[in-house]
């Protein structure tokens, strides 16, 4: 090295240095330029929440100015309710951790609460320890005022719709049930009037059927409603359809020929049979009426396996017609309850939307497609069915009074509590016919006093009433007389328990029925074994 070279190695490392410092320094100037002219509310402070940045940015968002809150804590930006949050996101960038693009709620100085969207990064020092943090928070107050408003849009729009399809329920439920009861009123008009005893029994059969049919229909809205209790085991796709395909056929009348297509290996499902076996009757009845010419229904059953959302073995069931098929609009509101494209007189329009409940009910999904002249095809999926559940043993109903315990041949005083009068007193008039004493009562209360003073053999009890339920009258009537026979009865769910099922009866029921319900509950109880 040159003698001169010796001399100016010091003076270029000067110059070096220096050239590197006003370059970092025309950095830092620029990064502060960027930051300050940025909109969002950018600021840093250290792990205990101290604010040592405050850029023009936060000024503007939060409403401080730098001089107010540098040296501050930044919990003064937290809405009540919300201090806890600092402390967890000190502790997650004390971990090195950060947070991104984090929604919540932060106060402003006019004690405003805005949206804010919040991103908070860790700051190091020269040996990579945190030393700090950096945030910037973005107001999105007026896209969450927005997306709230879509939202409520949305709803409104939903509630319309569900309202239209209950008004719609409605006018179909009236319409039949007021048929309903004006045969029922018509024949018990005639039953009054006549003097033939042949007349008036065929004159009450027709009643009797009348209010089958209405049994029925509170079935189907049940079903709609996702209130019925279906009685739920595993159950064979195929041996539904087995069981089915001989009224099947008979229901689809001589023009329409019946394929069946049996998939093998399918697994069980967790449903109803007997409902499984109604909603397969009437996706058939449906699709006879779409083939008025005759034509071809193909039953078919296949083993499935589903990705997405609810991964897993399925067994498949589609049911496809040659039909007139559906327009779109038609298609999309299929499954509506009383929504129907049939004439005047055709059907009441529950069919597909009783399908629909039974299948849902069952966990499956069931969805359709269809084009106008090209028939529909139907097609369900139901999740195999969950092993086995470890059999519960039935309970045993409570003692029998001992004049229960005879025979269980009609005799002895039944007291019914009902605050329909015309329950109670049709039921009674009933009983009384049938060899038992009654005593009535429209309250709980009223039942409790007439209980204490009387010596009763069966409670029979509706299951809602005002007041007191069923099961409160049940309870209370036990500790006035002990194991003393309960039979509820109501028009709604009956309940998923068998062994409760066995108390219960479920109306409107027939004499037979009551009856039945009554004697078996009479009955002594089996002996065990030795």
């Amino acid at each position: 090295m040159k003698p001169e070279d010796r001399h100016d190695a010091p003076r270029r490392a000067r110059r070096d240095t220096d050239a590197r410092r006003d370059t970092d320094a025309a950095r830092a100037a620029w990064l502060a330029a960027v930051v300050e002219s940025s909109t969002d509310a950018i600021y840093a402070g250290t792990l205990d929440g101290t604010v040592t940045y405050w850029g023009a940015g936060a000024e503007e968002t939060y409403g401080y100015s730098a001089a107010e809150i540098t040296g501050s804590s930044a919990s003064v930006l937290y809405p009540p309710g919300r201090g806890g949050e600092l402390s967890e996101i000190l502790a997650r960038l004390a971990d090195g951790g950060r947070v991104e693009h984090f929604e919540t709620t932060r106060l402003r100085k006019d004690g405003t609460v805005i949206d804010v969207s919040v991103s908070v990064s860790p700051v190091r020092d020269a040996a990579g320890q945190v030393t700090g943090f950096s945030a910037i928070g973005r107001d999105i107050t007026a896209q969450v005022d927005a997306a709230g408003q879509i939202r409520a849009s949305q709803e409104r729009a939903s509630r319309a719709e569900r309202l239209e399809t209950a008004a719609q329920l409605a006018v179909g439920v009236a319409h039949d049930f007021n048929n309903m009861l004006g045969a029922i009123a018509g024949l018990a008009g005639l039953i009054k009037d006549s003097t033939d005893p042949r007349t008036s029994s065929e004159d009450a059969q027709q009643i009797l059927a009348a209010v089958d049919r209405a049994s029925t229909l509170t079935g189907e809205l049940l079903i709609i409603g996702g209130r019925a209790t279906a009685r739920l085991q595993h159950t064979g796709l195929n041996a539904v359809i087995t069981a089915a395909r001989p009224l099947l056929q008979a229901s689809l009348g001589p023009g329409v020929t019946l394929g069946v297509t049996m998939g093998a290996e399918l697994p069980a499902v967790w449903a109803d049979p007997g409902q499984l076996e109604q909603a397969i009757l009437n996706l058939a009845l449906n699709a006879r009426d779409a083939m008025p010419d005759g034509g071809t229904l193909t039953i078919a059953t296949a083993s499935a396996h589903q990705n997405g959302a609810r991964p897993g073995r399925y067994a498949q069931l589609t049911v496809t017609d040659t039909g007139t098929g559906m327009t779109p609009e038609a298609a999309a509101r299929a499954f509506e309850p009383y929504y129907t494209t049939k004439g005047p007189g055709r059907g009441t329009g529950l069919g597909l939307s009783t399908v629909h409940g039974i299948i849902t009910q069952a966990g499956g999904t069931i969805t359709l497609t269809s084009q106008p002249g090209a028939g529909t095809t139907f097609r369900i999926l139901m999740p195999a069915a969950p092993a086995i559940p470890a059999q519960t043993p039935a309970r045993s109903p409570a003692a029998q009074p001992a004049e229960a315990r005879a025979s269980g041949s009609p005799g002895g005083t039944i007291l019914i509590t009902d605050d329909e009068p015309a329950i109670l007193r049709t039921t009674a008039r009933t009983l009384q016919r049938n060899g038992y004493t009654t005593l009535e009562a429209a309250t709980g209360f009223q039942a409790l006093e007439i209980l204490a003073a009387n010596d009763v053999l069966l409670l029979l009890t509706d299951s809602l009433m005002p007041g007191m339920t069923g099961a409160s009258l049940a309870d209370r009537a036990r500790q006035i007389r002990p194991g003393l026979p309960v039979l509820h009865m109501s028009g709604y769910t009956p309940p998923a328990d068998p062994a409760d099922q066995a108390a219960f009866i479920h109306k409107p029921f027939t004499t037979e029925q009551l009856l039945t319900k009554i004697r078996a509950l009479l009955q002594p109880q089996a002996q065990p074994q030795p």
